[in-house]
């Protein structure tokens, strides 16, 4: 029987849904799969994607440890591609490569002044709040009027962990040094900027009414902004998903507290739409002081074009939260307009000449962007699979896929990588953390990657 020795690069969602796939595929052959992870831990942005107080979404987690428990295959975390392990090493030891690596940088604003000092990508916020280990541990929120870009659900995570009082969060498993710097937060208002209408926003009304739902936060919204076109108004009308938003929008602007000096509350959330950024004004130390934006209005077709009204808002600090865009990967082809890995349905392609590249496969957002939901990365996996299985013809020849030849490369080349075993320690080390801790949690994340990989081994 044919023998296919896999490795998959990514152990967040789209890596772990690929190998599952692929195991429970009708096939004739055996399988052996090694997933890389360049974190200690597992999950990806499931882990380091979602905001703490966001416990349903995280029950992804369980049915990804439940896929890695099964016992069929390994895991070797804080392993860097690249580094640690390149595409030789692969091509040598494995019949194939899915890459999932996902999308983790921000994609680009190119306005005037967006290098501001106190402009800030998305996910890099959204990486501390998370307990990241790569990113500082320290989050500067000494402003008092905050400004964030976009519609989607990334934009409405950011604004509601910026609003939020720390001490709602103690619920969750908030690390214990973005509980601190949360609760020494200054700020007072959180302004939110789409260029488009409430009827053509991207988030789901699930993370719009957890936004209304904050405790001491006014929701204020601006009445020019509901005056809605025939497009918006057949939207509302004919989609349900647009029509909840709207419902939800509408029931805010019945409140008390919605108007432009805010009710009661101690902090504001202001929902800014038709309003597109044009530049972010410096103060004279260099630190954001404004950002301008144009009014825009529709354009009959679904999208908008600008009204030439130019106006401003000041404040201190200023988060783009406009997508997620990927990174190259050392010897593989990147699409770097796009932020992908180019593809043809998951089959890796040369850049320039459109060839297919044998051996090597993508799925994720490393592989479509950073669009689509859980069960997108689904789909998007059994349709690598299926070409994978059916590309038997041109995997690699590797020269050795004995069990113990990975172990002992990485051991020679110095990496303390993590495994199964070890995300077993990890994860009951941080569950202790909670029950133990002052307000007794589901858990405390550990936050150093150090103390992740003494956890991990045993040391």
């Amino acid at each position: 029987m044919t023998k296919l020795k896999l490795a998959v690069v990514g152990a967040g969602p789209a890596g772990i849904y690929a190998a599952d796939i692929l195991l429970k595929a009708e096939r004739k052959f055996d399988v052996s799969i090694d997933i890389f992870e360049q974190l200690p831990a597992p999950y990806g942005l499931v882990r380091y994607g979602v905001a703490p107080d966001h416990p349903r979404i995280k029950g992804i987690i369980t049915a990804l440890r439940n896929v890695l428990d099964h016992g069929d295959m390994r895991l070797f975390g804080n392993v860097r591609f690249g580094t640690d392990i390149t595409i030789e090493d692969l091509k040598r030891h494995y019949n194939a490569v899915i890459f999932a690596t996902g999308s983790v940088r921000d994609a680009p604003l190119d306005i005037p002044g967006i290098d501001a000092t106190d402009s800030f990508g998305a996910a890099s916020y959204v990486s501390w709040f998370d307990g990241h280990p790569d990113v500082p541990r320290e989050w500067s929120l000494d402003a008092t009027s905050v400004g964030v870009i976009g519609n989607g659900n990334v934009a409405l995570d950011v604004s509601r962990m910026l609003a939020k009082h720390a001490d709602d969060l103690l619920v969750t498993e908030v690390p214990d040094n973005v509980y601190e710097g949360l609760k020494a937060s200054t700020i007072t208002d959180v302004h939110v900027f789409g260029r488009r209408g409430p009827a053509q926003v991207k988030f789901t009304p699930l993370e719009l009414r957890e936004l209304g739902e904050l405790r001491d936060v006014d929701m204020v919204l601006y009445d020019e902004d509901f005056d809605y076109d025939e497009a918006s108004q057949r939207a509302i009308a004919t989609n349900k998903q647009v029509m909840v938003i709207d419902r939800i929008l509408q029931s805010w602007r019945k409140r008390e507290s919605n108007n432009n000096a805010g009710g009661t509350a101690s902090r504001r959330l202001h929902m800014h739409f038709w309003a597109r950024p044009i530049e972010v004004r410096k103060d004279e130390n260099g630190r954001v002081a404004a950002l301008v934006y144009e009014r825009t209005k529709p354009d009959g077709s679904g999208g908008v074009v600008g009204t030439g009204e130019l106006r401003e808002i000041p404040m201190q600090s200023l988060y783009r939260a406009i997508g997620y865009f990927g990174s190259p990967l050392p010897g593989v082809p990147f699409d770097k307009k796009h932020g992908v890995i180019p593809n043809r349905e998951g089959q890796v392609l040369e850049a320039k000449s459109n060839q297919r590249v044998p051996g090597i496969y993508v799925t994720g957002w490393i592989k479509r962007g950073p669009v689509g939901l859980i069960g997108h990365t689904k789909s998007d996996a059994m349709e690598t699979v299926s070409h994978l299985i059916n590309d038997q013809g041109s995997w690699w020849r590797p020269e050795d896929t004995s069990e113990d030849a990975i172990p002992a490369l990485l051991a020679e080349r110095g990496v303390k990588w993590t495994d199964l075993d070890g995300w077993h320690r990890l994860d009951a080390h941080e569950i202790e953390l909670g029950r133990t801790h002052a307000h007794e949690r589901e858990r405390v994340k550990l936050v150093p990657r150090e103390e992740m990989i003494r956890v991990s081994r045993g040391e």
